[in-house]
């Protein structure tokens, strides 16, 4: 990265009153997220939200197998971002953040679909306790009604940080950065134009396969993201980097302030666009596919049983 220049910055660059204006801008939202995500959202997840799919008749395996693919071909793309921009800098760019969350994010459900799909297929056979038949069935619906654990709960919390960080990202890159700042030193190739579509593509699918909750409370996670990485970039230009990645995070303007407000308020609709998306999915798939699209608990428990009895 050619363009990233280590110099010394002098105290008068953090004495300019657009610093302390920038800095409640992003400090008071990032009080709030923490103050409410302490407080829970108080709606209990269910283990099985994160493995069955949503989708009748759709073996759990597929959508283990279609998480595992995503994951490879999310990974190998960040490989050759690695190559590209080497080392560090890699995750020089809010883009690569989101991209390996995205990636993390099917790694998780990965194991998580793995282990589900492992355990519900032990119970493919009735068991005999204190000398009582226990049906197949019963167990079935006692696994897919038990409570979400850590693992669970934490993947579940990255998930909506991805719906919302991918839209921004997306959105930002698409909609700002290549329609006003095409150059010569900034380019389209394939690479970077997978990375600014290959996240919100396969998360798109995996939540149109998946029964995972997608709620205004990750609006809260979504906030800590997006203000961690600008912490981060402060950091950085604290210790001597000069070259911002994205100019509108630039403190040395009268229009820093205004920039910031609006980086901050963006982050509403990404994140209300992702929850529409699901909505509109969930409305239109129960609509056109009534008998094969099911997003209830009891109609998507009772499916798999009896799939599995006969």
């Amino acid at each position: 990265m050619e363009n990233i220049k280590k110099e010394t910055i002098g105290l008068d660059y953090w004495y300019q009153w657009q610093v302390p204006v920038c800095a409640l801008i992003i400090v008071i939202p990032l009080i709030i997220a923490i103050r409410l995500i302490r407080k829970g959202n108080g709606l209990p997840l269910i283990s099985s939200d994160l493995w069955i799919p949503s989708w009748r008749n759709l073996n759990p395996v597929f959508l283990l197998l279609f998480r595992a693919s995503a994951l490879i071909s999310m990974s190998f793309t960040l490989y050759l971002t690695y190559l590209r921009l080497g080392r560090v800098f890699v995750f020089y760019f809010y883009t690569q953040w989101t991209f390996t969350l995205v990636t993390i994010y099917f790694a998780l459900v990965t194991v998580i679909s793995a282990r589900g799909c492992f355990v519900y297929s032990k119970t493919s056979v009735p068991e005999i306790e204190d000398g009582e038949e226990i049906s197949s069935r019963g167990k079935r619906r006692s696994i897919m009604k038990m409570k979400a654990d850590f693992l669970e709960q934490f993947t579940q919390a990255i998930y909506q940080i991805c719906g919302g960080a991918s839209m921004l990202t997306d959105i930002v890159f698409w909609g700002l950065l290549v329609p006003f700042m095409l150059d010569e030193k900034f380019k389209l190739t394939m690479l970077i134009s997978a990375m600014h579509s290959m996240n919100v593509v396969l998360l798109i699918i995996d939540s149109a396969l998946n029964r995972q909750p997608f709620t205004w409370f990750g609006l809260n996670y979504f906030i800590v993201l997006s203000v961690t990485y600008v912490i981060f970039q402060w950091v950085l230009h604290a210790c001597g980097f000069t070259w911002w990645p994205y100019p509108f995070l630039e403190l040395a303007t009268p229009w820093a302030p205004l920039w910031y407000l609006a980086l901050a308020l963006v982050h509403l609709p990404c994140y209300g666009i992702y929850i529409l998306l699901n909505k509109a999915m969930v409305t239109i798939f129960s609509k056109m596919f009534p008998k094969a699209y099911v997003r209830s608990l009891d109609n998507v428990g009772a499916q798999f049983s009896e799939k599995k009895q006969t």
